[in-house]
């Protein structure tokens, strides 16, 4: 069996949801996108409903799941106890405001059923007066919650969070939340597409009727009482490879780290864990195992936990790039 080295750059799939915008093209320069609305780019996905297909190099035309079957151990290091990719990773354009939905966390999901599914939003851009909503008010009984629903009167009910581009918003399973309008994103969450609906702000389509709503099991799922906010500040780290680095966001499921290059460096092998590069803000170039992709500004590439050090050069000037692993 053959050990994958090479950096793993994946065709996008790209989602047309109603709330879509056209930033993954005027805003990130995506020339492959459907024409339309699209909501949401899976960059790294080992999903049957959205499964990644290699765009280029040695492996291009394979898909994600069929790489995995190849060499799991050596695309997901030590630290992955299945044979699959733990995550999902996305960038999202949210023209207008998603509906207000949850998501169960481990233990509501080994008790009702669906996957569970705690995420962690990363601001790429942010109109101005952008918000998100993330948790619901103290003091808000689920019976006071429930009725707000039915009368349309739940968006006092939520914590309303401005944002601007750079902030994180961490979103542990069962944490109520929605993306206002005026939101692109990284989303980077567990592998998981469970949404249970609560409010859809009134929409309707042209026959009058509203998207299926998924009220009950919601509550079941929801937290009420929480303390502090969802907002979470970067915490310098040491330097990385030389580069200046700092914490986004730490949780069982996934560690953020965004780092600064201005000119090349090489990143130390992980066999610990598979590492993804996600380029924030400038055109960046790997290389490892012989193999050298570019990775366009708002776009991902995935380093195989068996590949030795990874190099990575700026190609546009001084950069941001967020980097992906197993905690």
């Amino acid at each position: 069996m053959s050990t994958i080295t090479t950096p793993l750059r994946f065709h996008p799939v790209y989602q047309p949801y109603i709330w879509g915008g056209e930033k993954l093209r005027s805003r990130l320069g995506r020339t492959d996108t459907p024409e339309g609305i699209v909501a949401e780019s899976w960059e790294i996905s080992s999903r049957e409903d959205g499964m990644g297909v290699v765009s280029e190099g040695v492996h291009s035309g394979k898909t994600f799941q069929a790489l995995l079957k190849e060499d799991a151990g050596g695309l997901l290091g030590r630290r992955v106890k299945k044979d699959d990719f733990p995550l999902l990773i996305k960038v999202l354009d949210a023209a207008k405001t998603l509906s207000v939905q949850v998501h169960p966390n481990d233990e509501t999901a080994a008790k009702f059923g669906g996957e569970a599914k705690t995420e962690t939003w990363y601001i790429l851009e942010a109109d101005p007066g952008a918000c998100v909503y993330c948790g619901i008010q103290n003091g808000v009984s689920p019976e006071q919650f429930r009725a707000a629903i039915a009368d349309n009167t739940l968006e006092p009910l939520l914590k309303k969070i401005p944002v601007k581009a750079g902030d994180a918003i961490f979103v542990p399973g069962g944490r109520v939340h929605a993306i206002a309008s005026g939101c692109l994103l990284l989303e980077v969450q567990q592998n998981s597409n469970t949404t249970y609906r609560i409010y859809d702000w009134g929409r309707v389509d042209a026959q009058g009727q509203g998207r299926q709503l998924h009220i009950d099991q919601a509550l079941q799922v929801s937290i009420f009482e929480e303390e502090g906010s969802a907002l979470t500040p970067a915490k310098p780290l040491s330097p990385l490879a030389g580069l200046p680095r700092e914490q986004i966001m730490i949780s069982p499921y996934f560690l953020l780290e965004k780092l600064s290059l201005d000119c090349q460096a090489s990143l130390p092998g992980n066999p610990e864990s598979f590492q993804v590069l996600f380029a924030i803000d400038g055109d960046l170039e790997v290389s490892s195992g012989g193999e050298a992709v570019k990775v366009p500004a708002g776009s991902s590439v995935l380093i195989p936990a068996a590949a030795p050090a990874t190099d990575v050069k700026a190609l546009s000037g001084a950069m941001h790039f967020m980097r992906i692993t197993q905690p």
